[in-house]
């Protein structure tokens, strides 16, 4: 009989596993990898890690050779010429501008544009794009403005060169990918790097160069190249000149409430001096831009006038103190020195017609120096006549911070540039507190004319114009 188990259908036969379905699972796995690794570096970050700092080398040993000439070599010799023979600041100034006026008009194709204006026109207008053909030309007519005595310092050149590197950098490198959207990342980080080495503070110039192109909004695209680039000319330069802050500030530590209180009227007082220098300013700069005469002599009338304050000055106030050139030895002598509020007063009231007269007949530079200095004695002044106190420097750093976030509509950049370029960094709260009221009192006037809103703004008037 058969076995029963003969009698049981065959069982079937079992196939090994296809690898499909695992297959499937892994690529389907991968390809969710691939995929947030894209999102993740949409911006290609990276690359800046890179490109950034070897631009900031570049435009640091620049910003050093200019350091060098003008602060180093051409304005010492002057002053010392200035201040043992007074009289010689009028002819003297008057021919450094007018070398300036010839180089701008012969050598550049507008003579009325350069400097920082230069690059936040080039930002908002040109998708970053600068013309790098009088380029050098510039750079020398800053040398002759700032180098003969005019009222400004090396921000407006170190902003220029920086910006205008940075652009130049796009057109090299943009057969690698690069957008045009990356030219202005460029041109605002190359901006950074510049005013890093001009100042030796490289949070300073990050600061600056995001918060320049916006009355109230920043660059934020250019954060991370711009950081890079600022810190790598920063130790570039200090490779040659060392890392001391620009300026001796000795601060002290503390403050009291009644302080904070002086400290936002204060900064109300800045705010009020500022709004009507930079709408005057403004009208003036027109004035001359419209004013049919050939460049240099605009500009020689204008070093005639900036000769006469320095002039009017010393003869009213003997001394060393003077509100020509790039100033930065003017900043010890209101802080350490004793001065009078009656020869401070005087010297902000010079050094702002200097300024006017320097930069509003088209002197090649900027205001940032001008303005701090200014606010330092105002600051100075208020502190011995009105407040009566014993920390005169805690005043200085918010008079300082006051006037250049109302001149410049830069709050930010105001705060951290008297922290890192005067080492007072424990007046950090006052200076906010008399920056930001500044900047509210002055309201929109500001010193630069193509600053705009918030690009949220111009994005939505240009979608409801489409």
């Amino acid at each position: 009989m058969p076995d029963i188990e003969s009698r049981l259908p065959p069982e079937p036969r079992t196939l090994p596993e296809s690898p499909a379905p695992r297959l499937r699972g892994w690529r389907r796995y991968r390809s969710f990898v691939r995929a947030d690794l894209a999102e993740t570096y949409a911006r290609n970050l990276h690359r800046w890690v890179i490109l950034a700092p070897c631009m900031g080398v570049l435009i640091g040993l620049i910003t050093t050779v200019l350091v060098k000439v003008i602060l180093q070599s051409l304005w010492p010799a002057l002053l010392a010429l200035y201040l043992r023979h007074p009289w010689g600041m009028v002819p003297g100034v008057a021919a450094g501008f007018l070398v300036a006026g010839l180089i701008m008009q012969y050598l550049t194709p507008n003579p009325d544009e350069h400097s920082t204006e230069e690059i936040i026109r080039s930002y908002h207008e040109r998708q970053g794009a600068v013309d790098m053909r009088p380029f050098l030309p510039k750079l020398l007519a800053a040398v002759a403005t700032v180098g003969a005595g005019g009222s400004a310092a090396l921000e407006g050149p170190g902003i220029y060169l920086g910006g205008a590197i940075g652009s130049w950098l796009w057109t090299r490198l943009r057969s690698f990918g690069f957008s045009p959207r990356d030219r202005r990342i460029l041109l605002i980080s190359g901006a950074a790097a510049g005013m890093s080495a001009v100042f030796r503070a490289p949070l300073t110039g990050v600061i600056f160069a995001l918060e320049m192109p916006y009355k109230d909004d920043l660059a934020h695209e250019a954060l991370l190249p711009a950081l890079l680039a600022s810190v790598t000319s920063f130790v570039t330069l200090a490779a040659f000149m060392g890392t001391r802050p620009l300026f001796n500030f000795m601060a002290a530590g503390s403050y009291t409430r009644m302080d904070l209180l002086w400290s936002a009227v204060l900064g109300a007082v800045c705010g009020l001096i500022m709004m009507p220098f930079t709408i005057t300013f403004r009208r003036v700069r027109a004035f001359f831009v419209n004013l049919r005469l050939p460049h240099w002599v605009k500009m020689t009338l204008g070093g005639l006038i900036t000769g006469a304050c320095g002039l009017a000055f010393v003869r009213l106030f003997p001394g060393t103190l003077t509100p020509l050139g790039p100033n930065y030895e003017a900043v010890p002598q209101i802080l350490l020195h004793a001065h009078s509020s009656a020869e401070l007063v005087s010297f902000a009231g010079f050094k702002l017609l200097a300024t006017l007269a320097t930069l509003g007949v088209g002197g090649v530079s900027a205001m940032f120096v001008p303005l701090f200095l200014t606010g330092g004695a105002i600051g100075t002044a208020f502190a011995q006549s009105i407040v009566h106190a014993s920390s005169l420097n805690l005043y200085a750093a918010v008079g300082m911070a006051a006037c250049i976030a109302s001149g410049y509509k830069t709050p930010l950049t105001a705060v951290i540039f008297v922290a890192e370029a005067t080492g007072g960094h424990a007046f950090i709260i006052p200076t906010l507190i008399g920056a930001a009221v500044a900047y509210a009192v002055s309201g929109e006037a500001s010193a630069s004319g193509d600053q705009r809103l918030h690009e949220g703004d111009r994005l939505a008037e240009e979608a409801g114009e489409g």
